[in-house]
């Protein structure tokens, strides 16, 4: 089986990689099941049901979030209606949606896909430790392959979850930095890592943010409105290879496409 979970993507320009991107990565990797986090798709902050369908629509199987999934009020009512879209299943009682989905992969076989947010610079939320072992339980009746999304800051947070959960999960993939780490591997008991999975967006930018209005920030320390920026668009992402029957991972591969390794991927050019 392969999963393909592709990084952060962040408003229009993510959006149109995702567009062109899916179906020739499908095809051309024979990927089983798509999963993206999407809670940047909205104009670089939050997601609306608008957008979440049309992302569906290109491909996308379950749609991951995190700290920015409420930014759009709309998504308050979207969650209760569209199953595969999940928020941090470590938000209190009583918060909207649901922090994990049970997925069907195209050969047919049942995936669970569960997201927590960490806590290390973050808002404070329940243990994500704790909390995501509580989602496994739940969910390993129902599928042996386990896909968890670790949205977070500090890389030893993230780190630390991986080690947490080697040999309990099929892979731990680290979202929220925007920026792709070079950590991919698989631990000793068969979990597939990596500390950030990455950005799919604008990457001439301050993660996705028009740079020059990140830079007056810095310089002058006055506030001024972020946009999403439009140069250099890629997508981050991660393919992880797995056993259905036993859940353990045999592979992680990492990518890093622009839009011209994407239109290669149709034409069988690249490796």
């Amino acid at each position: 089986m392969k999963i393909l979970f592709i990084g952060d993507i962040v408003g229009k320009p993510g959006r149109a990689l995702i567009r062109s991107a899916v179906p020739r990565l499908v095809a051309k990797f024979e990927i089983d099941l798509v999963v993206a986090n999407v809670e940047n798709a909205a104009g670089g902050n939050g997601i609306t049901r608008e957008i979440g369908e049309t992302i569906r629509d290109h491909g996308i199987d379950v749609m991951t979030t995190g700290n920015h999934v409420w930014d759009k009020r709309e998504a308050l009512d979207y969650i209760e209606i569209e199953p595969r879209l999940i928020r941090p299943a470590n938000f209190p009682q009583g918060a909207p949606g649901s922090g994990h989905v049970i997925a069907q992969s195209r050969g047919g076989d049942s995936v669970a896909v569960i997201n927590v947010m960490g806590r290390v610079f973050m808002a404070p939320l329940d243990n994500p430790f704790a909390v995501v072992r509580d989602a496994i339980a739940t969910v390993r009746e129902e599928a042996r392959v386990i896909f968890v999304d670790f949205h977070a800051e500090a890389t030893s947070e993230k780190i630390a979850m991986g080690w947490h959960l080697d040999g309990h999960v099929t892979a731990v993939v680290g979202t929220h930095t925007h920026v792709q780490s070079a950590d991919e591997r698989v631990l000793p008991a068969g979990t597939a890592y990596i500390t950030d999975v990455g950005m799919t967006g604008p990457h001439d930018s301050v993660i996705g943010v028009d740079k020059q209005v990140v830079l007056k920030r810095f310089l002058t320390g006055m506030p001024g409105r972020f946009e999403t920026a439009s140069g250099d668009p890629r997508l981050h992402g991660v393919i992880v290879t797995a056993n259905a029957d036993t859940g353990r991972a045999t592979g992680i591969e990492r990518l890093s496409l622009t839009s011209a390794d994407i239109e290669a991927v149709s034409r069988g050019t690249t490796t």
